[in-house]
């Protein structure tokens, strides 16, 4: 597979028109998760389909927190919600979210896990929302729902580490954390039940994908930043999506998803779900 680079708001309002164009809003924040939907109703670039990161991009959560706090969707539920907002195997998805607010990962969840579907013509808005606005932009409001149609999964699981893979994986496979770097070190841990990192781990804190103004950074400075050279990675975060950045930035430096450029879709809050599991603190690497 080849890497499926951002668009820029340019392109976006030049094909705003397209038949085959599918717009994803996937504004979000975990700290309070009606605000995503509160900015979508307010505006929202015209025709885009609201993404909620809890019911549609990810799955049922466990009690017992095995498969993390955003677990993936079942590929078929996935598919059906697809399908029903209008989603087919030929349509040009185009996902954003705000990165301005410090939330620019939700849009990259979202192209991860079309991808992991099989689907091609998935990408994110370079720079989000602001970018669409400062581009001329219009705000729209809801409109109506495009027609349901059907989408059929091709699932690529070896885009996909589990606990197992992770705790078992091969001499030189390289575990890159994506929170920040207090979290990583365990100073810190606001949303997960023990502090720390996965032992054996690098932090590189999914932001560095993007420069100060929520732009993608160029092929140079990914592959600087996270070490194109050295694979196969296996990259996680939390719950399997501000990791996602770094996964499209490794694919932009050179690194297709897959076998040498995986997600631990469960992550840190899976890995602490079973106590056997060792933590380490500080810094490595």
């Amino acid at each position: 597979m080849t890497a499926s680079p951002p668009k820029t708001a340019a392109w976006l309002l030049e094909h705003l028109g397209d038949s085959h164009l599918r717009v994803l809003d996937c504004r979000y924040a975990l700290t309070d998760p009606l605000v995503g939907r509160i900015a979508y109703l307010e505006g929202q670039v015209p025709g885009a389909i609201y993404a909620d990161l809890e019911t549609d991009l990810s799955g049922p959560v466990r009690p017992d927190g095995a498969g993390g706090r955003h677990p993936l969707p079942e590929p078929g539920a996935l598919a059906a919600w697809l399908g029903r907002v209008g989603i087919g195997n030929d349509s040009v998805v185009v996902a954003y979210d705000d990165p301005g607010t410090g939330q620019g990962f939700y849009a990259a969840r979202a192209w991860w896990l079309l991808r992991w579907l099989g689907h091609r013509e998935v990408y994110v808005l370079d720079g989000g929302w602001p970018a669409y606005l400062a581009a001329g932009g219009e705000a729209g409001t809801p409109e109506p729902e495009h027609a349901p149609t059907t989408f059929t999964p091709d699932v690529q699981p070896d885009m996909v580490a589990t606990a197992e893979d992770v705790a078992n994986r091969e001499a030189g496979t390289r575990l890159i954390d994506a929170r920040a770097p207090a979290r990583y070190r365990g100073e810190v841990e606001p949303l997960d039940r023990k502090a720390g990192h996965i032992p054996g781990a690098v932090n590189r804190e999914w932001a560095g994908a993007l420069d100060g103004h929520g732009h993608w950074r160029d092929a140079a400075a990914q592959a600087g930043r996270l070490g194109v050279g050295e694979a196969p990675t296996v990259t996680y975060c939390g719950s399997g999506v501000s990791a996602t950045p770094n996964l499209l930035a490794r694919e932009l430096a050179g690194v297709p998803l897959g076998p040498d450029n995986r997600l631990y879709a469960g992550s840190w809050s899976d890995w602490v779900s079973d106590d056997a599991r060792p933590v380490a603190t500080g810094e490595e690497g």
